[in-house]
């Protein structure tokens, strides 16, 4: 009987990605539901492709503007607690938490809450609730299988039936990251970085939120967060190394010297296709890695001059408490307004700082204290976002 699935944000490259791998194996996986915010073409387009139960949109005028477009049996919904219902639906085996940023929380915390198979991601749902998040994951009894290249690949890298990394004898883990598109960019000239340039990624195709914070490094400051929950080590056990072929995805280095790393082209089917299958293996579309053509691989260390924003992260998630969702909040509203020509791209880590350092920190306790530290920072960071407006 074929795998139930909801895709959550189906119409980002995640979800694009995802549905191009279940459209691989037809004997295998079936989609449940398909969720977007407002891309009513595309959602119209995949309802059409994969004649899901459900779809799920935004807002009642998307909703509306796609219903005449959904195949016969197919319901078309909107809002939170929709994306809620199709996430933790009995029917679910599964759910591909790929919302971006912190609208995602609440379906993939519902998923997790009714112990279906979650691949994840969605990074903010344990940058903003790590303890809360993993809590309910084992309330629910489903598996968690990250989706980010570097924490799949660092999943790859530990041993079968791990508690922690502590326990499989781990070390510390190497986190790789590209550098993005100003690696080598002469920093006397950050300010007057646009928003296409910055989402100008030279080895993933990804959206652009996503993509300004790969230029910034704080998508892998984000990641340094994520990891710490996924695998239970400190943050100075994580070290972040830039990479900029992109081909060696992460490594996990052990104590008794050997280091072990995951190989592959930069494309995101080859870990969703893993995690889809897990345990097992199927065909993702993606081409074999041909070393021979790669020729070499380099690695070198992070420049704090030139990546503020990871030096923001790691910070944040040695303070603790909901320091990790005031970030990633201000840095939601930073890059916002950077895209919509209201801020200059260095200006992105100094709304982020400041709301740092304005911040009152406590222990979210629940998913409404995150959600008000959420909305707090948020409106800090708008704040500070004006203040250093063009």
């Amino acid at each position: 009987m074929a795998e139930l699935i909801t895709v959550l944000g189906a119409s980002g490259s995640i979800g694009v990605s995802t549905l191009d791998v279940i459209a691989r194996h037809p004997e295998r996986y079936q989609v449940f539901a398909l969720t977007g915010n407002s891309r009513v073409d595309v959602l119209a387009e995949q309802s059409q492709r994969h004649r899901p139960r459900y779809v799920v949109t935004g807002s009642r005028q998307a909703a509306a503007a796609l219903e005449p477009r959904v195949p016969a049996g197919c319901r078309v919904l909107w809002g939170e607690e929709a994306l809620a219902e199709v996430a933790a639906h009995a029917d679910v085996d599964t759910v591909m938490a790929a919302i971006v940023g912190a609208a995602g929380l609440l379906p993939t915390l519902a998923a997790a809450r009714a112990g279906k198979k979650v691949l994840l991601a969605n990074k903010e749902s344990l940058v903003m609730a790590g303890d809360l998040f993993m809590a309910a994951m084992r309330e629910g009894g489903g598996a968690l299988l990250p989706i980010d290249s570097e924490h799949n690949a660092i999943f790859q890298c530990l041993p079968t039936g791990y508690r922690d990394a502590a326990d499989a004898g781990v070390s510390h883990i190497l986190l790789s990251a590209s550098g993005g598109p100003f690696r080598t960019r002469p920093l006397d000239s950050f300010d007057s970085v646009t928003p296409d340039q910055a989402c100008a990624h030279p080895n993933w195709a990804m959206g652009r939120k996503i993509s300004v914070d790969s230029a910034t490094m704080m998508n892998k400051g984000l990641e340094l967060i994520e990891a710490c929950w996924l695998f239970g080590v400190e943050p100075d056990r994580v070290q972040v190394v830039i990479h900029p072929q992109s081909v060696v995805h992460s490594l996990v280095a052990y104590v008794d010297g050997s280091v072990l790393a995951q190989l592959g082209n930069p494309d995101m089917r080859t870990p969703i296709a893993h995690a889809l299958a897990w345990p097992e293996r199927i065909a993702s579309g993606v081409a074999p890695l041909d070393l021979m053509a790669v020729a070499r691989l380099d690695f070198e260390a992070p420049d704090p001059q030139r990546f503020p924003c990871l030096a923001l992260a790691a910070d944040a998630v040695r303070s603790g408490g909901d320091y990790p969702a005031a970030l990633n909040a201000a840095n939601e509203v930073a890059v916002a307004a950077f895209l919509d020509h209201r801020l200059s791209f260095t200006a992105i880590a100094k709304v982020v700082e400041a709301v740092l350092n304005d911040w009152s920190a406590s222990e979210p306790c629940s998913i409404a204290a995150v959600q008000h530290a959420d909305r707090t920072a948020r409106q800090l960071a708008q704040t500070y976002s004006e203040a250093m407006a063009l």
